[in-house]
């Protein structure tokens, strides 16, 4: 292991970046912090459970069937390869923190070794187009993945490269990029599925070499002049309709849709394009103005895992796939690092503590695919695309390997630094130690946050230094103390307080982030929920569930009283849930349609206890929802 282990995305000096992100190894969670417990149970749960699956699915036997060393039949999906791939990253990022696991060096060794002797000859790896088709090598670019593929082995072998693990994984992936680059620098072919853009600027920043970040910039200037087949879903489904350049609006798959507007900004920092960059800004505007959920997932059509239209945004048929709002917590650290602007940190947070946390079981083997909103009663969860619980794994089986290279990297994304100091955007206790501008940093922080909005940081450092804390976009004002001194509300400035003193002597400073239960209204225009209200409490959105009903009550009959007051409280297993009142609302008929004047609903008080919406369905499969009617006279 180096000593210092960059993160998944590190800009060149020479980038536009206004934040620099620390080393992976320069921030570390407390074990008993809700980010810390999360990346022990990915350590110790996920992570390994991903490496098992890799055998039990045949992705693994798919690679050793190009070698030769098992026999049989493709098996699985097309673009399995890129889950070894995406586990291979995990395992690295996971070793770079914590080195001594032996098992998990074994896997990306032997791994390594594996990918090295499947290679063919000229450069290309890719395990179902060379036993199935190999005839058809790039003919079919607007389904096969194969640059998708190759994206995920790059991705995989950059944080190997960082981390110091597994050796010839960066050499294979040279030689699939060599190739890649020699054949797509002189033919107008783009993949139907972003994600080699980002992978391939990425890898120019590990080697420098230059023809990585060129290729990357052509495949997005070549996007959207119709080169793709678009005859599944239409070219709109694979951002083919219209230039990147001139995109007024996001559309289509949201993971595609994301994976190439991270590389946009990626491609846009490093080639000073402002062009470029103005037209992450213009999307985002779209995404997050009109197509986001109050949980930070995205994606409201199941038939193709896309966008709808503004405001289209149905609880119940929620797509919300969890690789979507990875995808955006990815998109919106490198907006962030480009601008310094809070509200991609705003936003990276309620996508990480409500629809990604949520996306895996507390047991840290079992995940959802796509993340509803409102789990009916009597929903049919047969199917693996909208399914009542968790599961172990999916046929198509993006998601859980994609969660675990999040978290085995997530100390990577939460401070930043800058000529003047340091940025803190994701709050969690534990250590920083870094430098900056070559004077030795530590900042210990003690906080019980996401629960609790009091944040202590201890500050040590021999040289004057700006410490920026993010002011969440939902607390209106929040009480700053240095050595219990307050702190004037001048100091704060597009979204962060910023502090510049001398701390060489030690300083704590204390925010105080107020965290009162919120009713939160839907947008007007937003018909699904209309009349509705959620519960949300600092970055938290808040549901309930049938399990906190009494027997016999059905979820969809239930209402909350806006304008009562709602009280925190706790349960055995969770540090804060909330208290509200609300009624039974029984419909006074039975007919599905009628047109007599409505009959008076049969009401009786409730008293409802809400719970993180991350935490739903780890207690007993059963209805959920965030939306909730309202009663009659609230």
């Amino acid at each position: 292991m180096t000593d210092s282990v960059p993160g998944p995305v590190h800009p060149m000096p020479t980038a536009i970046a206004a934040l620099r992100p620390l080393a992976l190894t320069d921030v570390t969670f407390a074990p008993a912090s809700l980010l810390g417990e999360w990346q022990r149970r990915n350590a110790t749960r996920t992570l390994p459970h991903c490496v098992d699956q890799l055998d039990a699915s045949g992705a693994l036997d798919n690679l050793r069937r190009v070698t030769g060393e098992v026999g049989g039949a493709h098996q699985n999906m097309w673009f399995a390869d890129s889950d070894v791939y995406k586990t291979l990253e995990a395992a690295a990022w996971q070793l770079g923190r914590t080195p001594d696991d032996a098992a998990l060096r074994s896997f990306v060794d032997s791994t390594a070794a594996l990918l090295a002797g499947a290679i063919d000859a000229d450069g290309y790896l890719n395990s179902h187009i060379t036993l199935v088709k190999p005839e058809q090598r790039w003919q079919e670019l607007h389904w096969s993945h194969e640059l998708y593929c190759a994206g995920h082995l790059i991705q995989a072998a950059v944080a190997a490269a960082r981390a110091g693990v597994g050796a010839e994984l960066l050499p294979t992936a040279r030689r699939f990029a060599d190739l890649i680059v020699a054949r797509f620098s002189a033919v107008d072919d783009v993949d139907g599925h972003p994600e080699i853009e980002t992978a391939l600027v990425e890898l120019y920043r590990v080697t420098g070499h230059r023809p990585y970040l060129d290729l990357a910039r052509r495949f997005l200037d070549l996007r959207g002049h119709g080169l793709l087949n678009g005859e599944r879903f239409g070219s709109a489904y694979l951002q083919d309709h219209v230039p990147v350049r001139r995109a007024q609006a996001v559309a289509g798959h949201v993971v595609r849709q994301l994976y190439l507007l991270a590389g946009v900004v990626d491609v846009a920092v490093e080639t000073h394009d402002d062009e470029l960059l103005d037209a992450a800004h213009r999307l985002w505007d779209d995404a997050f103005g009109a197509k986001t959920y109050l949980t930070g997932a995205q994606g409201s059509r199941h038939r193709d895992e896309a966008f709808g239209d503004p405001y289209e945004l149905p609880p119940d048929r929620a797509y919300g796939e969890t690789c979507a709002g990875i995808a955006s917590f990815q998109w919106n650290w490198r907006m962030l690092l480009a601008t310094g602007d809070a509200r991609y940190a705003d936003e990276m947070e309620r996508a990480l503590h409500n629809v990604i946390a949520g996306s895996t079981a507390l047991d840290g083997t079992h995940f959802f695919y796509s993340n509803p909103l409102h789990l009916r009663t009597g929903h049919d969860g047969s199917h693996e695309d909208a399914p009542s619980q968790r599961l172990p794994w999916y046929s198509c089986a993006c998601c859980p390997p994609n969660l675990a290279r999040l978290v085995a990297s997530l100390s990577g994304y939460a401070v930043t630094t800058d000529h003047s100091g340091l940025q803190v955007h994701l709050y969690a206790a534990g250590t920083v130690e870094t430098t900056v501008d070559g004077s030795a940093v530590r900042v210990s922080t003690r906080t019980d946050y996401p629960w609790d909005g009091r944040v202590e940081l201890t500050v040590a450092t021999e040289a004057p230094l700006v410490l920026a804390l993010r002011m969440p976009g939902w607390c209106p004002v929040a009480d700053v103390r240095v050595d219990g001194a307050p702190v004037q509300a001048g100091a704060v400035r597009d979204g962060y307080l910023r502090l510049r003193r001398d701390w060489s002597g030690g300083a704590t400073v204390t925010l105080d982030l107020p965290m009162p239960a919120r009713v939160v209204r839907p947008h007007p225009r937003i018909d699904a929920v209309r009349g509705c209200v959620a519960l949300t409490r600092g970055p938290l959105v808040y549901c309930l569930e049938q399990a906190d009903l009494p027997a016999g009550v059905t979820l969809e009959d239930v209402r909350v009283d806006p304008a009562a007051p709602i009280a925190v409280d706790r349960l055995a297993d969770i540090p804060v849930v909330l208290r509200a009142r609300g009624a039974i609302e029984q419909p006074g008929s039975a007919a599905l349609y009628t047109a007599s004047a409505p009959t008076a609903p049969r009401t009786e008080p409730l008293a409802l206890t809400a719970v993180p919406y991350f935490l739903w369905g780890n207690r007993v499969p059963g209805p959920m929802r965030v939306w909730l009617p309202v009663t009659t006279t609230g």
